[in-house]
């Protein structure tokens, strides 16, 4: 078990590349960053954008949106930008909250046409309750819909290009998922979430029409030469920091100054906006990986320059893997199981990160490694 010698980023996270020296694959894309012709990058897409509009179709190319700080920085650069014409597509998730519904209407009123999907809610209540109780990942399914979603669309309206927003491979350093490293997001089923298929939901009395919105055909698309890029790869000014102040001028709203940093478990008040259900999520992957949310902002902020690893490993000791009782017993009650099963079920899934102490705590190995890395700075 190590951590990334740049940034603070342990290696229990799936499919995470570390290099010889120790350094892990989303500080090496900064790197590689700075030596790359942004120019050229943006004249490739340039002959992209204009394949799309040449098909002459009523849209040329469709987005998948949250309405969060990526998303629309994503669709505003595609329209005001480049000039497409934008189809957004949103997959509504369970439990969206107030800021989310918001943040989606303020997407509508920058001038776009938008469908909004939302999958049967009995079902995605019985796919979130066996994602809980077999992988401790109750919004695996979602991203299945979140993804998937934008593609059909694609495929039924004929649509040339679909653009979507980061490539994980890149900024998180996943590339030992499978998922390639270039621009072609025709790929995105090779993320760690999707890897397993949507036929993994077929059991019970769930059929494949139950799954019509959580899967594409990849074969398809490329017959009607439908073409996916990641424009993250396009674009220099691209960073979870810089997506959030440029999308805050055209009214993307975040969380206030006084939110209540111990029950979101982070200090950053950009992230993860749309669900409640995320909040609960991102504990559970604290007690699966040994890291949660704002391990994963701190380790953006030191790769942008925006903080210390001192000063990380601190916020990360300080908050991270926390998450408000309010939220966890909401999730309970929507899965209807007891507060026992609920814990019963988490603690079964503590990996090598964690060792029971005497006293029945856990102890998680991963702050050893920052302890001792603290004490050296």
């Amino acid at each position: 078990m190590k951590i990334c010698k740049r940034c603070i980023q342990p290696d229990t996270r799936p499919g995470i590349f570390f290099n010889d020296h120790g350094i892990c694959g989303a500080c090496l894309w900064e790197e590689e960053k700075l030596s790359i012709d942004w120019k050229l990058r943006e004249e490739e897409l340039k002959k992209k954008v204009d394949w799309a509009k040449g098909h002459n179709q009523i849209y040329d190319c469709v987005i998948g949106i949250s309405g969060g700080k990526d998303s629309t920085k994503q669709a505003l650069t595609a329209k005001d930008r480049f000039g497409l014409r934008c189809l957004l597509v949103n997959s509504e998730p369970e439990n969206i909250t107030d800021l989310g519904r918001k943040n989606i209407e303020n997407l509508k009123n920058l001038g776009f046409d938008i469908i909004s999907i939302r999958p049967n809610p009995l079902t995605m209540k019985k796919l979130i309750k066996k994602d809980f109780f077999e992988h401790l990942n109750p919004a695996k399914i979602t991203e299945f819909s979140l993804w998937a979603s934008t593609y059909i669309i694609a495929e039924k309206f004929n649509i040339p290009l679909i653009i979507q927003g980061e490539n994980s491979a890149l900024t998180l350093g996943v590339s030992l998922t499978g998922q390639s490293e270039d621009d072609n997001a025709l790929n995105v089923d090779m993320q760690n979430t999707l890897k397993s298929g949507w036929q993994e939901y077929l059991k019970d009395d769930i059929t494949e029409k139950d799954l019509f919105l959580f899967h594409y055909d990849k074969k398809i698309l490329e017959k009607k030469g439908i073409r996916a890029i990641w424009i993250q790869y396009y674009l220099k000014e691209w960073s979870q920091y810089e997506n959030a102040e440029f999308s805050k001028k055209y009214g993307f709203k975040w969380r206030d100054e006084y939110f209540d940093r111990d029950s979101i478990g982070t200090y950053c008040p950009y992230f993860q906006l749309d669900s409640d259900l995320t909040q609960v999520n991102q504990m559970h992957k604290f007690v699966k990986f040994g890291f949660g949310q704002c391990m994963d902002h701190v380790c953006y902020d030191i790769r942008d320059g925006r903080m210390s690893r001192k000063e990380g490993i601190e916020l990360v000791k300080k908050f991270d893997g926390k998450c408000g009782k309010n939220y966890i017993q909401k999730f309970i009650d929507y899965i209807q199981i007891s507060s026992k099963e609920y814990w019963d079920v988490v603690n079964s899934f503590r990996g090598e990160t964690w060792i029971k102490k005497e006293n029945g705590e856990w102890h998680n190995k991963i702050w050893d490694l920052l302890d001792s890395e603290y004490k050296n700075l």
